[in-house]
């Protein structure tokens, strides 16, 4: 699945084209996504101006105007979704879903195989279902070891599903907590409710520091998953423990061990992980 870094590349990828641009019109070849694509979707947003590209979390939030309407197109990629930005007469392909048409003439494109995707619209996105319970972004400055330290008291969840948790912090999935918790040197498994607010300070600026490096070079690269040109990220070329079990640590030389937490690949040095 795309994760924070992924989503934000993409953002950064199509804002350019869109925003400030008028809407031509959105065709939707097929409306059975995770939720089905609203039936007026089309009508509503004809004539309306991208104000923004932005993102809550993994939502990418298209926000538009129109006359006295206001509300953002809620756009989630799921398991393997893409948005390409098309700028010739090329064909769609088998799973393009939908295709939203600019006056520019550009066309972005969701291709989404498996159809666990979503395009929704809200005229109050903030406080939608899907994002009003979400916590802090994580490269926000309310997002620090004193935050995570309260919100860990007593909590016996291993630190791993802690910071995963979309509640208390977004878009740090499988990938990037792996690499984050072996940059702090905290074991995945260690209670969450018995780290030290000095250890929560270094895991909340590893957290920063592996997104941000995913970030600048253009999300991780998985199987499904292309940027809006159509190239892959290079970031699996730079992790450090995710998807290396049974090779050696790169700062110890001992090897790395990979066990299963909720049925997620969770890989960490027993030596350097504590």
């Amino acid at each position: 699945m795309p994760e924070l870094p992924e989503v934000e590349t993409t953002r950064r990828g199509i804002a350019p084209h869109c925003e400030g641009q008028v809407i031509a019109g959105i065709v939707v070849r097929d409306s059975r996504l995770r939720w089905p694509v609203p039936a007026n979707l089309p009508d509503l947003l004809a004539g309306a101006t991208i104000t923004e590209v932005d993102r809550r979390a993994k939502y990418l939030l298209i926000r538009v105007t129109k006359n006295d309407l206001a509300g953002s197109l809620i756009v989630h990629l799921g398991m393997s979704g893409s948005l390409r930005v098309i700028t010739d007469d090329s064909e769609p392909l088998k799973h393009d879903h939908i295709e939203l048409r600019l006056q520019s003439g550009i066309r972005l494109r969701f291709n989404d195989p498996r159809r666990f995707g979503c395009w929704l619209w809200s005229e109050t996105p903030d406080t939608h279902q899907l994002l009003a319970s979400l916590g802090p972004e994580p490269l926000a400055p309310e997002f620090n070891g004193p935050m995570l330290h309260r919100l860990a008291g007593g909590k016996q969840t291993p630190v791993k599903s802690f910071i995963m948790d979309n509640r208390v912090v977004v878009g740090v999935g499988n990938i990037y907590a792996n690499e984050a918790l072996f940059k702090a040197g905290i074991h995945p498994k260690r209670a969450a409710g018995r780290i030290s607010l000095s250890r929560y300070h270094r895991l909340t600026e590893a957290i920063r520091e592996t997104l941000s490096a995913a970030i600048l070079m253009g999300g991780t690269t998985l199987r499904d998953f292309v940027n809006s040109d159509g190239k892959p990220g290079y970031f699996a070329q730079s992790l450090l423990v995710y998807g290396r079990g049974g090779e050696p640590c790169r700062e110890c030389g001992q090897l790395l061990k990979e066990i299963r937490m909720n049925q997620r690949s969770t890989v960490y040095c027993g030596r350097c992980q504590r």
